[in-house]
């Protein structure tokens, strides 16, 4: 008994050094790692390419509910479904307003990217200061523009796409309690309130918030029908009824 104790203390003692003498790799190793597993997200053909422009600072609802929605559609058949992806200006984690890290799939300053259909700007702490002094992003956000289908945007999303210049001949909104903020800023356009989104041309703005869920919706019915829209709205467990949306089309 002595000696089955005595071989299991040196082979304890053996493990134990053979463990303390891996060698840990530096931050600088990790980091290398981490970049060579970075991976393109799979843009499947046929689809609609949606963009999600982040940033730090941008709030978690009005990125996650339209991400939601638009994401689903890849369960739904017989349908041009939707490539959803985040573009920002690095490839390092953003931080959240709410403390979520997440890595951007596309940095649109350095990377060649997809052509977007669907660019959606989701509300984040600084686009009503310091934000707006980013050409950088406003000029992307302008470039975007020139070729695609639909650009939206959900709370104050709003005040990046007038920055930009987008909203000047069109009808928008935004986060209930910054329409008097926007109006302000913007006073040449006409923002409207009491409104949960406004549809434009190819501008679609939210007041934001949870009902980020509509607007998203409200794009997928324009796009694939009623009957696609209250799917994707069954399917996250939302009651979807457009006629009981306050929203403005224009013609």
């Amino acid at each position: 008994m002595k000696n089955i104790l005595y071989l299991l203390a040196i082979v304890s003692f053996f493990g134990c050094n053979t463990s303390d003498k891996r060698k840990t790799p530096n931050n600088e190793q990790v980091e290398h790692i981490r970049q060579d597993k970075k991976q393109i997200p799979e843009l499947k053909p046929n689809r609609y390419n949606v963009a999600f422009l982040i940033m730090d600072g941008t709030y978690n609802t009005e990125l996650t509910a339209p991400y939601d929605i638009f994401q689903h559609t890849i369960f739904r058949e017989g349908i041009k479904a939707m490539n959803v992806f985040t573009v920002a200006n690095t490839h390092d984690a953003i931080t959240t307003f709410e403390g979520m890290r997440i890595l951007p799939d596309f940095n649109y300053v350095t990377d060649s990217l997809p052509n977007i259909d669907i660019l959606v700007v989701p509300s984040a702490e600084h686009h009503l200061d310091t934000d707006l002094e980013d050409e950088t992003m406003l000029k992307f956000v302008k470039d975007v523009d020139k070729s695609a289908l639909f650009v939206t945007s959900h709370c104050d999303g709003a005040f990046v796409l007038a920055k930009a210049g987008l909203l000047d001949n069109s009808v928008s909104t935004t986060f209930p309690s910054d329409i008097d903020k926007m109006r302000t800023m913007f006073p040449s356009l006409d923002i409207r309130k009491d409104l949960l989104f406004v549809h434009d041309g190819k501008y679609v703005t939210s007041a934001g918030g949870a009902k980020s869920f509509e607007a998203a919706l409200y794009v997928c019915e324009y796009l694939y029908g009623k009957e696609i829209a209250k799917s994707l709205a069954r399917g996250l467990v939302i009651d979807w009824d457009i006629e009981k949306v306050p929203h403005l089309v224009i013609k």
